[in-house]
């Protein structure tokens, strides 16, 4: 398990304070505080968002703990395709200020859990902009034409 003192400058961590509990046989995520804020009913893709990213960091954490050394590993251990999880383990690399949108604010998510793991990809200042629907980072960039 890594502690603070494994921690680098050139390192940077990002916690998600959440954790999944059972109720009735199924899984819940609790949140920060008094976990009165629950995803939004009205929203349903926010709480699956919310899901996948705690599912792909609890994948993270298993592999940095040694729990398993491959994700081949990770895939049987959790019944599930290597694809599914080579695709959805992204997730526990968003930006910051996603994570921090989906898991606190809930909402808004304009695309599929397949186009958010591929943002995944993408540099951290354009994500917000490819998941949220919102501008982009150079919108509003002298010489920039909005259409």
């Amino acid at each position: 398990m890594t502690t603070i003192a494994d921690v680098t400058a050139s390192t940077v961590t990002v916690l998600v304070p959440i954790a999944i509990r059972r109720r009735n046989g199924r899984p819940k995520i609790v949140l920060p505080d008094d976990g009165s804020r629950q995803p939004n009913a009205s929203d349903p893709g926010s709480g699956a968002a919310l899901r996948a990213v705690a599912r792909a960091w609890d994948w993270r954490r298993r592999l940095e703990a040694g729990e398993v050394s491959t994700l081949q590993d990770l895939a049987d251990f959790e019944k599930v395709t290597l694809p599914f999880v080579s695709r959805f383990i992204r997730l526990a690399y968003l930006s910051p200020l996603v994570v921090e949108r989906i898991v606190f604010k809930g909402g808004g998510i304009a695309v599929s859990l397949d186009h958010l793991a591929a943002a995944a990809l993408e540099p951290w200042a354009r994500q917000p902009a490819l998941v949220f629907d919102l501008p982009g980072p150079d919108a509003d960039a002298p010489g920039s034409e909005a259409g």
